[in-house]
Parts: C-alpha cells; sequence; structure tokens
C-alpha cells in the first residue's frame, strides 16, 4: 500500500490517497484536483475510486472534476441523495483497490449519510488498519450534529445517532487501528479538534472528551452546546456537493480592472492584503480579509454567495490564489482585480495604533472581536467582547461617533472588522496591531471577566 494525507491548512481539510499495485482511491478531495493526479502518475496507477464520507459543508468537493477526469467511480454513503451517477454503500460493504481491501460502514450523526471506511492492506496482516472518518471522529473531538437541522434533523436527533454510531461500530475496532479523520484544528465542523492531523483509536479513547464513558442524553448535550456559529456558505456547500459542482478550469475569470471601475464597483471590493498594507491605503468601502488567515472561511462567512467580487491585491499571483481559495468555499463570482500600485484613485485609511497608544476613557470605545473563550481568558481591561462571527448584527450597539479601537489576537480580524465598521460609517477607528498578544507582552491592564456583547 502507498498512501498519503493531503491537508491543506486554511480549511484544516485532510484528504487521502491510497495506492496499491495499479489502483488507487482518493478519499474527500479538496476542489482543486491536480495534486491527487499527480500523486497516481507518479505511482503508475489509475484513480478508480473517489470516496466522500458525508456531503461536506465547509467546502466545495472536487468529486465531479476528478471523476470527470480519470473516469473513477464516486462514491456516498446509501443515504446521499446526489444528483450525479454515485455507487451507494452501506454497513460491511466491501471494495478493493489492488490488494487493499475497503469495508464501509455507515456512521450517521454529522450528517445522515455519514460513512466510515476502514482500509485494511491485505498483504501484511500485521498491518493496523486505517479507518477514514470524515467528520464523525476527530482527533479531539466528533462532528458537530447541528449542521443538517434544515433536512428534517434536530442537533439533538442527529447527537443521538453520532453517540450510537461511535459507541455501537467505531470504538469496536481495535486499539492500534489508526484514524484518520477530514479536519484538524481550526475546522468549523467541530468546537475543539486537536492540532493532530491522525491518531489511534486507541488513544483517542484515552482522551476524546466525547468517548467517555457517559450515557447517550448527557452525550448529546455536550456535543450539541458551545458550536460555533455555522457561516452562511455551509448548507449551500452541501447542496453543490450533492448536486455536483462545476470544474475549476470552467469558472470565468477574473479581468483587470480601471481604477475608476474597482472604485465604483457595485458588489464587494475584497482586499486581500495584510492588515498593515490595507490599513496604509485602500480602495473605498472594501473589506480586508488577508490571505495570510483563514481567508476563505471568512470570506464565506461574510460575503454571501453569488456576490459580485472584485480582488484588490498587491500581484498577480496572490489574484490567482484568492481565486482558487474562494472557489473552494462556492464563492465564483470574481469578476475582476486591481493590482494596488497601479492603482490611483482615491484612498481610505485606517492607522495600525501600537498597543501603548490606544486611548481609554468614556468616550472612546474598545472593542474585542475575538470569540468568547479567548476573551474569556484574557483582555484588554475595559473591552467589550463582539466576536467577528457575529459583528455585522452588532454593529449597532456602538457608537459611531466615538473614537473606535478594535483589537483581536494578532491585528488580523480586527482588520476585517474595522473595514466592517468602516463601511457602516465609522470614521475614527483604530486596528491595534500585535493584538492582544502584544497587549499582554506589553504588560498593559487586563481581566477576564466582562459581559459578552453577541448575537
Amino acid at each position: 500500500m502507498n498512501f498519503k494525507q493531503f491537508y491543506l491548512g486554511c480549511l484544516a481539510h485532510a484528504s487521502y490517497f491510497i495506492g496499491s499495485e495499479n489502483e488507487a482511491v482518493v478519499i474527500d478531495p479538496q476542489r482543486d484536483v491536480q495534486q491527487y493526479l499527480d500523486e497516481a502518475e507518479a505511482n503508475g496507477q489509475t484513480i478508480k475510486y473517489i470516496i466522500e464520507t458525508h456531503s461536506h459543508a465547509d467546502f466545495v468537493s472536487g468529486h465531479i472534476e476528478l471523476s470527470t477526469k480519470t473516469g473513477a467511480q464516486i462514491i456516498y454513503g446509501r443515504r446521499a441523495e446526489t444528483a450525479f451517477p454515485t455507487l451507494k454503500v452501506g454497513d460491511g460493504d466491501k471494495l478493493s483497490v489492488g490488494k487493499v481491501e475497503l469495508q464501509f460502514i455507515e456512521t450517521p450523526g454529522h450528517t445522515p449519510e455519514s460513512i466510515t471506511i476502514v482500509a485494511t492492506d491485505m498483504t501484511d496482516a500485521n498491518s493496523p488498519a486505517k479507518m477514514f472518518t470524515g467528520d464523525t471522529l476527530f482527533c479531539g473531538d466528533v462532528g458537530r450534529p447541528d449542521l443538517i437541522g434544515s433536512k428534517g434533523f434536530t442537533s439533538e436527533q442527529m447527537g443521538g445517532m453520532l453517540y450510537d454510531s461511535l459507541r455501537e461500530k467505531i470504538l469496536k475496532y481495535s486499539d492500534d487501528t489508526e484514524v484518520y479523520p477530514a479536519h484538524g484544528a481550526g475546522s468549523l465542523c467541530g468546537k475543539s479538534l486537536s492540532s493532530e492531523t491522525w491518531s489511534t483509536l486507541g488513544a483517542q479513547k484515552a482522551t476524546n472528551y466525547a468517548l467517555k464513558s457517559m450515557s447517550k442524553d448527557e452525550f448529546v448535550k455536550i456535543v450539541s452546546s458551545d458550536q460555533p456559529q455555522v457561516p452562511a456558505y455551509f448548507p449551500k456547500s452541501a447542496e453543490r456537493n450533492l448536486a455536483g459542482p462545476a470544474s475549476v478550469e470552467d469558472l470565468p475569470k477574473p479581468k483587470q480592472m480601471s481604477s475608476s471601475e474597482i472604485s465604483q464597483f457595485d458588489g464587494v471590493v475584497l482586499d486581500i492584503r495584510s492588515a498593515g498594507e490595507f490599513g496604509s491605503g485602500h480602495v473605498p468601502n472594501a473589506i480586508n480579509i488577508g490571505l495570510s488567515g483563514k481567508f476563505a472561511t471568512w470570506a464565506g462567512t461574510f460575503i454571501p454567495v453569488g456576490t459580485p467580487i472584485a480582488i484588490a491585491a498587491e500581484t498577480d499571483e496572490q489574484v490567482d490564489e484568492a481565486f482558487m481559495r474562494l472557489a473552494r468555499v462556492g464563492l465564483e463570482t470574481v469578476v475582476g482585480f486591481a493590482l494596488m500600485a497601479e492603482y490611483d484613485g482615491e484612498l481610505s485609511a485606517v492607522p495600525q495604533t501600537d498597543v501603548t497608544d490606544v486611548e481609554s476613557g468614556d468616550d472612546v470605545q474598545l472593542v474585542d472581536v475575538r470569540q468568547p473563550g479567548e476573551y474569556a481568558a484574557g483582555h484588554a481591561k475595559g473591552a467589550t467582547n463582539i466576536p467577528l462571527n457575529s459583528f455585522a448584527a452588532n454593529i449597532d450597539k456602538l457608537d459611531p461617533e466615538k473614537p473606535t479601537y478594535v483589537i483581536c489576537q494578532t491585528g488580523y480580524r480586527s482588520s476585517l472588522a474595522t473595514s466592517m465598521l468602516e463601511n457602516a460609517g465609522f470614521r475614527s477607528l483604530h486596528n491595534i496591531a500585535g493584538g492582544t498578544t502584544g497587549w499582554i507582552q506589553a504588560d498593559l491592564p487586563t481581566e477576564k471577566e466582562s459581559l459578552t456583547c453577541s448575537a
């Protein structure tokens, strides 16, 4: 068996290539599929199957394009309602790829059609089985049960299914079984994923909070609570994956825009540069989501699918990267771009203020846009918590006439928030450079409790 994990840090997404003899299978492919084709060619193998462990909500998959280019069969769990030719599998079904046996287990809970794949190398009796758990079991966590309500199931019902899938099926395998999930830390498909990208079942039994001994009711309560807000693009991505997304190669490519065209653009001007570059000067009314962070997730959170987008960037390479990363979350309407070195129109600016220069007093607003847990662990004294994922719905709780300082952990998320405030009419804005990390390093006053302002 030859085996490779492909890990996409921006979406905290893992996909897998398994090969044996002259055949191969790809599990949970990302939308840009060339790397799987290159891996197959390097090993002299033909991709025979493409397996989706479930209808992914956090990204648009590459299963259709990969199937078109290879002739491979697409496999889903038997409950999946796909609109394209699909091999449906259920409990106990088996397929082979060379000398590797693939056994399928139905493991509903994250979604109704979720499956787990157990791959066994038939040429090596001492090799532990590899278990591909999708979003059912993560390292340190389990899949959230609250993403499927629109299909007629409550999170409590899905949580009950997840409890049974884990305890009656997955946990019956031996402790040396290797566990390969679809996501790692940073994914919104769970709430406390580990930074590890694989584990063993024994290690998860010992350390994963959701696998501890508890009743079904206790489990459902725990896994259903304190989940992060669901981005608006999630249900649309799940629908696209079941309907069959277009090939990336077929998406219209953006055209270069003049300064006047992008400054008058009727849509979202998305500035993908760093917070410092954006703050120094940007197209008026642009929003700033830097390529350096969780770019695609934040873009999918704040830009509705179908919205015309124009990219403001430093280089053509940045435009190409942004185009691909936006397509991964179903944002396919990038119609144009401008390189800021060539832009000669009006500029807006947001000061990047050092932590030691932040003003205080009743006439000043200090806003922390981190998640409640981050805020509770320690924040700048006097800061009000408005988490970024609910920021748009809470802007009216701030006074646009007051000087407003915005802080996060490093300055990345706060720059997005300041750009939103600028669009809402706030004019005295400051992005706190260095964020809470810099604040604490400067030994400035902090506190660990205050009221949270959120939706």
